[in-house]
Protein backbone atom coordinates (compact mmCIF):
# COMPACT_ATOMS: atom_id res chain seq x y z
CA UNK A 1 0.00 0.00 0.00
CA UNK A 2 1.28 3.52 -1.13
CA UNK A 3 2.61 6.08 1.63
CA UNK A 4 -0.43 8.82 2.40
CA UNK A 5 0.55 12.20 2.58
CA UNK A 6 -2.62 13.74 3.40
CA UNK A 7 -3.51 14.37 7.21
CA UNK A 8 0.04 14.84 7.31
CA UNK A 9 2.00 18.08 8.27
CA UNK A 10 4.17 18.06 5.04
CA UNK A 11 7.40 20.58 4.69
CA UNK A 12 9.31 20.50 1.47
CA UNK A 13 12.65 21.86 1.94
CA UNK A 14 15.47 24.05 -0.57
CA UNK A 15 18.73 22.15 0.12
CA UNK A 16 20.08 25.47 0.51
CA UNK A 17 17.47 26.31 3.11
CA UNK A 18 18.66 23.30 4.96
CA UNK A 19 22.35 23.68 4.81
CA UNK A 20 24.62 26.58 4.05
CA UNK A 21 25.00 26.64 -0.06
CA UNK A 22 26.00 29.94 -0.32
CA UNK A 23 29.63 28.93 -1.51
CA UNK A 24 28.28 26.97 -3.94
CA UNK A 25 25.77 29.47 -5.28
CA UNK A 26 28.48 31.69 -5.83
CA UNK A 27 30.51 29.16 -7.99
CA UNK A 28 27.04 28.66 -9.87
CA UNK A 29 26.57 32.12 -10.17
CA UNK A 30 30.13 33.29 -11.33
CA UNK A 31 31.13 30.42 -13.26
CA UNK A 32 28.17 28.46 -14.47
CA UNK A 33 25.91 25.24 -14.24
CA UNK A 34 28.52 23.06 -15.38
CA UNK A 35 31.37 24.31 -12.72
CA UNK A 36 28.62 24.28 -10.23
CA UNK A 37 28.18 20.44 -11.03
CA UNK A 38 31.37 19.69 -11.16
CA UNK A 39 32.36 21.37 -7.59
CA UNK A 40 29.00 19.47 -6.31
CA UNK A 41 30.89 16.12 -7.65
CA UNK A 42 34.21 16.87 -6.80
CA UNK A 43 33.34 17.50 -2.69
CA UNK A 44 30.80 14.96 -2.47
CA UNK A 45 32.13 13.94 0.78
CA UNK A 46 32.79 17.14 2.29
CA UNK A 47 30.43 18.07 5.29
CA UNK A 48 28.15 20.64 4.77
CA UNK A 49 27.10 23.46 7.99
CA UNK A 50 23.69 23.85 8.59
CA UNK A 51 21.68 26.53 7.03
CA UNK A 52 19.03 28.82 8.09
CA UNK A 53 15.85 26.46 8.05
CA UNK A 54 18.02 23.40 9.55
CA UNK A 55 17.11 24.22 13.32
CA UNK A 56 12.99 23.64 12.33
CA UNK A 57 13.32 21.05 10.60
CA UNK A 58 15.47 18.97 12.79
CA UNK A 59 12.78 19.67 15.75
CA UNK A 60 9.78 19.16 13.47
CA UNK A 61 11.05 15.28 12.52
CA UNK A 62 11.30 15.20 16.55
CA UNK A 63 7.49 14.98 16.82
CA UNK A 64 7.44 12.13 15.29
CA UNK A 65 9.23 10.41 18.37
CA UNK A 66 6.04 10.52 20.34
CA UNK A 67 4.05 8.42 17.55
CA UNK A 68 4.14 5.28 15.99
CA UNK A 69 5.86 4.74 12.71
CA UNK A 70 2.69 4.66 11.00
CA UNK A 71 1.15 7.25 12.69
CA UNK A 72 4.35 9.90 12.46
CA UNK A 73 2.91 13.80 12.16
CA UNK A 74 5.38 15.05 10.15
CA UNK A 75 6.95 14.42 6.60
CA UNK A 76 10.28 16.59 5.45
CA UNK A 77 10.99 16.46 2.21
CA UNK A 78 13.89 18.05 -0.07
CA UNK A 79 12.96 19.36 -2.96
CA UNK A 80 16.13 20.99 -5.07
CA UNK A 81 16.96 22.27 -8.58
CA UNK A 82 20.01 20.18 -8.30
CA UNK A 83 20.63 17.22 -10.52
CA UNK A 84 20.32 14.05 -9.36
CA UNK A 85 23.99 13.34 -10.18
CA UNK A 86 25.08 15.73 -7.56
CA UNK A 87 22.12 14.79 -5.05
CA UNK A 88 24.55 12.44 -3.20
CA UNK A 89 26.53 15.47 -1.23
CA UNK A 90 23.26 16.52 0.02
CA UNK A 91 22.26 12.89 0.89
CA UNK A 92 25.31 12.20 2.92
CA UNK A 93 24.75 15.67 4.80
CA UNK A 94 21.60 14.70 5.94
CA UNK A 95 22.36 10.94 6.65
CA UNK A 96 25.39 12.75 9.02
CA UNK A 97 23.00 14.70 10.80
CA UNK A 98 20.51 11.90 11.37
CA UNK A 99 17.91 13.34 9.89
CA UNK A 100 14.69 10.68 8.88
CA UNK A 101 14.61 12.54 5.24
CA UNK A 102 13.72 9.36 2.93
CA UNK A 103 11.94 11.95 0.31
CA UNK A 104 13.10 13.87 -2.52
CA UNK A 105 13.13 15.38 -5.73
CA UNK A 106 15.51 16.48 -8.13
CA UNK A 107 14.92 18.88 -10.72
CA UNK A 108 18.21 20.10 -13.03
CA UNK A 109 17.11 23.66 -12.70
CA UNK A 110 13.67 24.12 -13.19
CA UNK A 111 10.79 25.36 -11.04
CA UNK A 112 9.95 23.39 -8.22
CA UNK A 113 7.07 25.02 -7.07
CA UNK A 114 5.55 22.97 -9.77
CA UNK A 115 5.58 20.00 -7.54
CA UNK A 116 4.54 21.09 -4.10
CA UNK A 117 0.55 19.74 -4.79
CA UNK A 118 1.81 16.59 -5.87
CA UNK A 119 3.74 16.39 -2.79
CA UNK A 120 0.74 18.15 -0.55
CA UNK A 121 2.81 20.23 0.88
CA UNK A 122 1.63 22.24 3.79
CA UNK A 123 5.12 24.74 4.06
CA UNK A 124 7.99 25.43 1.42
CA UNK A 125 11.24 27.06 2.53
CA UNK A 126 13.41 28.01 -0.37
CA UNK A 127 15.69 30.58 -1.01
CA UNK A 128 14.58 31.25 -4.06
CA UNK A 129 12.62 34.33 -4.75
CA UNK A 130 10.80 33.13 -7.84
CA UNK A 131 10.11 29.58 -5.92
CA UNK A 132 8.26 31.28 -3.24
CA UNK A 133 6.18 33.62 -5.44
CA UNK A 134 5.14 30.86 -7.21
CA UNK A 135 4.36 28.79 -4.29
CA UNK A 136 2.24 31.20 -2.65
CA UNK A 137 0.04 32.07 -5.91
CA UNK A 138 -0.57 28.09 -6.25
CA UNK A 139 -2.07 28.51 -2.34
CA UNK A 140 1.10 26.87 -0.58
CA UNK A 141 2.58 28.34 2.42
CA UNK A 142 5.86 29.51 1.38
CA UNK A 143 8.78 31.73 2.65
CA UNK A 144 12.59 32.80 1.56
CA UNK A 145 14.79 31.76 4.23
CA UNK A 146 17.21 34.32 5.26
CA UNK A 147 20.96 34.62 5.29
CA UNK A 148 21.68 33.89 9.06
CA UNK A 149 24.64 32.89 11.56
CA UNK A 150 26.07 29.91 12.62
CA UNK A 151 24.91 31.34 16.86
CA UNK A 152 21.00 30.84 15.55
CA UNK A 153 20.97 27.23 13.88
CA UNK A 154 21.67 25.25 16.94
CA UNK A 155 18.40 24.57 18.44
CA UNK A 156 17.25 25.78 22.08
CA UNK A 157 15.42 22.43 22.74
CA UNK A 158 13.16 19.60 21.51
CA UNK A 159 9.71 22.00 21.47
CA UNK A 160 9.70 23.33 17.83
CA UNK A 161 8.75 27.05 18.67
CA UNK A 162 7.43 28.59 15.67
CA UNK A 163 6.35 32.67 15.51
CA UNK A 164 4.13 33.95 13.21
CA UNK A 165 3.43 37.65 12.07
CA UNK A 166 0.00 38.81 11.36
CA UNK A 167 -1.09 40.79 8.71
CA UNK A 168 -0.67 39.50 4.71
CA UNK A 169 0.73 35.99 6.58
CA UNK A 170 -1.83 34.66 9.08
CA UNK A 171 -4.52 36.96 8.14
CA UNK A 172 -5.21 38.42 4.38
CA UNK A 173 -3.50 41.54 3.76
CA UNK A 174 -6.09 43.65 3.46
CA UNK A 175 -5.54 45.73 6.58
CA UNK A 176 -2.34 46.25 5.86
CA UNK A 177 -2.94 47.46 2.61
CA UNK A 178 -5.29 50.44 4.14
CA UNK A 179 -2.71 50.66 6.19
CA UNK A 180 -0.19 51.57 3.50
CA UNK A 181 -2.84 53.25 0.84
CA UNK A 182 -4.47 55.31 3.89
CA UNK A 183 -2.25 55.86 6.44
CA UNK A 184 -2.68 54.61 10.49
CA UNK A 185 -5.37 56.80 11.29
CA UNK A 186 -7.93 55.22 8.69
CA UNK A 187 -6.54 51.48 9.34
CA UNK A 188 -7.16 52.17 13.18
CA UNK A 189 -10.85 53.16 12.04
CA UNK A 190 -11.11 50.63 9.82
CA UNK A 191 -10.20 47.70 12.49
CA UNK A 192 -12.48 49.17 15.06
CA UNK A 193 -14.90 49.72 13.34
CA UNK A 194 -14.74 45.84 11.88
CA UNK A 195 -13.58 44.52 15.27
CA UNK A 196 -16.31 41.31 15.34
CA UNK A 197 -15.80 40.54 12.10
CA UNK A 198 -13.00 37.85 11.14
CA UNK A 199 -10.49 38.65 8.91
CA UNK A 200 -9.55 36.54 5.78
CA UNK A 201 -7.49 33.51 5.94
CA UNK A 202 -3.50 34.88 5.03
CA UNK A 203 -1.36 32.70 3.12
CA UNK A 204 -0.16 30.62 6.53
CA UNK A 205 -3.69 30.15 7.92
CA UNK A 206 -4.12 26.52 6.99
CA UNK A 207 -0.49 25.89 8.04
CA UNK A 208 -1.86 27.05 11.56
CA UNK A 209 -4.97 25.02 11.40
CA UNK A 210 -2.54 21.75 10.94
CA UNK A 211 -0.24 22.64 13.61
CA UNK A 212 -3.07 23.25 15.95
CA UNK A 213 -4.60 20.08 14.62
CA UNK A 214 -1.18 17.99 15.75
CA UNK A 215 -1.28 19.97 19.51
CA UNK A 216 -4.81 18.77 19.94
CA UNK A 217 -3.35 15.34 20.38
CA UNK A 218 -1.44 16.53 23.41
CA UNK A 219 -4.20 18.07 25.34
CA UNK A 220 -3.33 16.37 28.16
CA UNK A 221 0.49 16.78 28.11
CA UNK A 222 3.28 19.08 27.01
CA UNK A 223 2.90 19.32 23.35
CA UNK A 224 5.75 19.57 21.20
CA UNK A 225 5.17 22.15 19.17
CA UNK A 226 4.26 25.88 20.10
CA UNK A 227 3.09 28.63 18.46
CA UNK A 228 3.01 32.22 19.25
CA UNK A 229 1.87 35.54 16.86
CA UNK A 230 3.92 38.67 16.98
CA UNK A 231 2.11 41.39 15.38
CA UNK A 232 3.04 45.34 15.45
CA UNK A 233 -0.49 45.76 16.15
CA UNK A 234 -1.86 47.24 19.74
CA UNK A 235 -4.62 48.02 21.82
CA UNK A 236 -8.06 48.50 20.35
CA UNK A 237 -6.91 47.10 16.78
CA UNK A 238 -6.06 43.48 18.58
CA UNK A 239 -9.28 42.82 19.10
CA UNK A 240 -9.91 41.85 15.74
CA UNK A 241 -7.31 39.48 16.10
CA UNK A 242 -8.70 37.76 18.70
CA UNK A 243 -12.11 37.41 17.23
CA UNK A 244 -10.56 36.47 14.25
CA UNK A 245 -8.99 33.61 15.67
CA UNK A 246 -11.51 32.47 17.98
CA UNK A 247 -13.71 32.32 14.93
CA UNK A 248 -11.17 30.06 13.11
CA UNK A 249 -11.72 27.66 16.23
CA UNK A 250 -8.18 27.93 16.39
CA UNK A 251 -5.47 28.32 19.41
CA UNK A 252 -2.46 30.73 19.54
CA UNK A 253 -0.27 29.77 22.81
CA UNK A 254 1.53 33.09 22.97
CA UNK A 255 0.31 36.49 21.19
CA UNK A 256 2.28 39.41 21.81
CA UNK A 257 0.45 42.86 20.48
CA UNK A 258 3.75 45.66 20.37
CA UNK A 259 2.16 48.47 19.20
CA UNK A 260 4.90 48.95 16.75
CA UNK A 261 7.54 48.75 19.03
CA UNK A 262 10.73 46.21 18.12
CA UNK A 263 9.98 42.44 17.86
CA UNK A 264 13.27 41.24 17.52
CA UNK A 265 13.93 41.38 21.42
CA UNK A 266 10.31 39.13 21.91
CA UNK A 267 11.14 36.81 19.28
CA UNK A 268 14.89 35.81 20.68
CA UNK A 269 13.30 35.52 24.13
CA UNK A 270 10.42 33.28 22.85
CA UNK A 271 13.01 30.89 20.86
CA UNK A 272 11.84 31.00 17.48
CA UNK A 273 12.65 28.17 15.43
CA UNK A 274 11.79 30.35 12.79
CA UNK A 275 10.19 33.54 12.07
CA UNK A 276 7.71 34.17 9.33
CA UNK A 277 6.94 38.30 8.68
CA UNK A 278 6.20 39.72 5.43
CA UNK A 279 8.43 42.90 5.69
CA UNK A 280 12.30 43.76 5.58
CA UNK A 281 11.81 46.50 8.93
CA UNK A 282 11.40 43.59 10.80
CA UNK A 283 13.20 40.94 9.32
CA UNK A 284 16.42 42.45 9.05
CA UNK A 285 16.71 42.52 12.67
CA UNK A 286 14.96 39.06 13.48
CA UNK A 287 17.50 37.03 11.32
CA UNK A 288 20.14 38.42 13.46
CA UNK A 289 18.67 36.18 16.42
CA UNK A 290 16.20 33.84 15.67
CA UNK A 291 16.12 31.86 11.67
CA UNK A 292 13.92 34.10 9.94
CA UNK A 293 11.71 33.64 6.57
CA UNK A 294 10.27 36.27 4.60
CA UNK A 295 6.82 35.71 3.00
CA UNK A 296 7.08 37.36 -0.59
CA UNK A 297 3.56 39.39 -2.24
CA UNK A 298 5.24 40.79 -5.23
CA UNK A 299 4.12 39.39 -8.40
CA UNK A 300 6.96 37.24 -10.25
CA UNK A 301 6.90 40.53 -13.03
CA UNK A 302 8.18 42.94 -10.20
CA UNK A 303 10.66 40.77 -9.35
CA UNK A 304 12.21 40.55 -12.73
CA UNK A 305 12.34 44.70 -12.56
Amino acid sequence: MAFDLKNKLVVAVSSRALFDLETENKVFEEKGLDEYYKYQLENENKELEKGTGFRLIENLLKINNYFSKEERQVEVIILSKNNAATSLRITNAINRHNLEIVRSGWTSGNSISTYLKAFKVDLFLSADDEDVVNALQNGVAAAKILPSHKDVHNSLGDQVRIAFDGDAVLFSEESELIYKREGLEAFMEHEKSNASNPMEKGPFAKLLLTIASIQEKFKDKKSPIRTALVTARGAPTHERVIHTLNAWGVRIDEAFFLGGSEKYEILEAFGADIFFDDQDVHLNLSSSVVPSAKVIHKSLEALKK
